[in-house]
């Protein structure tokens, strides 16, 4: 069981840079890592250069008007502290990671493109770019590994497609989507939410990764145990604001017209968000089959228990992260981090010794950016050590091929290999729970801390993630 507050604010990141997700090219699959390029470029004698993406979040705050989150204005400082780490232990095999922190602004693709094509072409000259909160999307993912050979981490995913394009350079610590959409397939009829007496609908957006995951996995998955889906779209672009509000409540109308009671969503933030409006409007409450896919389960907490309770409390979803810990610095026996947020913990509170051990500030979300830039930074590291002194683009891609049961912090384990381009092994099933007013479901982890407003907890434990077909 685990107690989270949501990050609404991530949520509206990752929708401010989704502005253009064009498709990819058929897939025609992935390159295998042996053939990658021998590029040395970032790398000297003494140094890697790494760039780290980081959202400016004022240019932000005033297009969707929201408020800065505390731990995203400590992004930079868990980026030096982390790296700072590794390069006082002596670096990298005797190398310095030189971290290069990049702000931009993700609803301006035309800027996102050309930092890409400075990291890729120009300078500062990249070796590696990380991106431990899933800001870097989409396109733009393609960009700097499809068309610039530069090996990328990232949280943000979406299909398969994506890693065969970008091969072998991109590399998830999120999910794919195509496994995950498999997934909520299997445990909706399995759990009787699909199939049967129930109707299920679908709710897409007009991207292309929206369409793209609906077509080419959503729909098969959903035609091999039977079932033909009431299919809806809506627009998805953040610049479609005005035609997303109008189209939502007839979207609804038209679900509810069909007497849809299951609803998968594949959408994302942007367009989620005037959809929970339209049902709570009309008073129509199907079952949502969330999931990682644009992160619907995770931000649905933030938007818990106000405004949309009804629509939201008891829901179910199929994740991939971490949600049976505690956002607190217990050992993992009482409830607390599991061992990769545990370490990363460590290090972070040894550094700030100024924060009391127990404070509420004391923390790090388990699925925060603190714990999400440790993660990323460790891992890169991890495999740029294994790459041995003759680091280039070949050897690190065939090193990261050789990770396997890696200590996550978003996820438990990651695991690689060189036709896996995404780390999570496992998924379960947690259900969203409004704790106004406090209840014994949501259990706290001090008794001096105030109660949670919501939290989720686990209604199925860890399965085997299917294998993407």
């Amino acid at each position: 069981m685990g107690w989270r507050s949501g990050r609404v604010v991530g949520a509206l990141v990752v929708v401010a840079s989704s502005l253009a997700l064009a498709l990819p090219a058929a897939a025609s699959g992935a390159t295998p890592v042996d053939r990658a390029s021998t590029s040395a470029r970032g790398v000297t004698k003494s140094a890697i250069n790494v760039v780290f993406p980081v959202v400016n979040l004022q240019q932000l705050a005033s297009v969707y008007g929201f408020a800065g989150d505390v731990e995203y204005t400590e992004q930079a400082k868990a980026i030096n502290l982390f790296v700072g780490q590794i390069n006082a232990a002596g670096g990298i095999n005797g190398r310095k990671i030189n971290p290069i922190i990049s702000y931009f602004n993700p609803a301006s693709e035309s800027d996102m493109r050309a930092l890409c094509k400075d990291w890729t072409q120009g300078s500062p000259a990249a070796f590696a770019v990380l991106d431990g909160v899933g800001d870097w999307t989409g396109d733009n993912e393609l960009c700097i590994t499809q068309e610039g050979h530069t090996p990328f981490i990232g949280q943000w995913t979406t299909v398969s497609n994506w890693t065969q394009e970008g091969s072998p350079y991109l590399w998830w610590t999120g999910p794919d989507d195509a496994s995950i959409l498999q997934a909520v397939v299997q445990w909706g009829h399995s759990a009787g939410l699909i199939g049967g007496h129930r109707k299920v609908g679908v709710i897409v957006g007009d991207r292309a990764s929206d369409q793209l995951a609906l077509n080419d996995y959503l729909l098969p998955d959903l035609k091999r145990i039977g079932v033909q889906p009431v299919v809806e779209s809506i627009p998805a672009q953040p610049s479609e604001t005005a035609a997303t509000g109008s189209d939502a409540p007839l979207v609804v109308e038209k679900l509810r017209a069909a007497g849809v009671d299951s609803v998968i969503p594949l959408v994302p933030f942007n367009a989620f968000l005037p959809v929970l409006s339209a049902e709570t409007q009309q008073k129509y409450f199907p079952k949502l089959l969330l999931s990682d896919y644009e992160n619907s389960i995770e931000s649905s907490l933030g938007l818990l228990p106000v405004p949309y309770e009804k629509a939201l409390d008891g829901q179910e979803g199929v994740t991939t992260e971490t949600l049976g810990g505690i956002d607190d610095s217990r050992p993992e026996a009482q409830g607390g981090y599991d061992p990769g947020v545990r370490s990363c913990w460590t290090t972070w509170h040894k550094a700030y010794t100024e924060i009391p051990k127990g404070n509420m500030n004391d923390f790090i979300e388990e699925q925060g950016p603190v714990q999400g830039w440790c993660q990323e930074i460790r891992l890169f590291a991890q495999a740029a050590t294994m790459a041995g002194a003759d680091l280039n683009r070949r050897t690190f891609v065939e090193a990261m091929s050789k990770i396997k049961n890696y200590p996550g912090g978003y996820s438990p384990v990651l695991s690689f290999g060189p036709d896996k381009f995404s780390g999570p092994t496992q998924y379960e099933v947690v259900s969203l729970h409004n704790n106004v007013p406090p209840t014994s479901v949501c259990r706290l982890p001090l008794g001096t801390l105030p109660p949670q407003g919501v939290c989720w907890h686990v209604v199925q434990t860890w399965k085997a993630l299917p294998k993407a077909s």
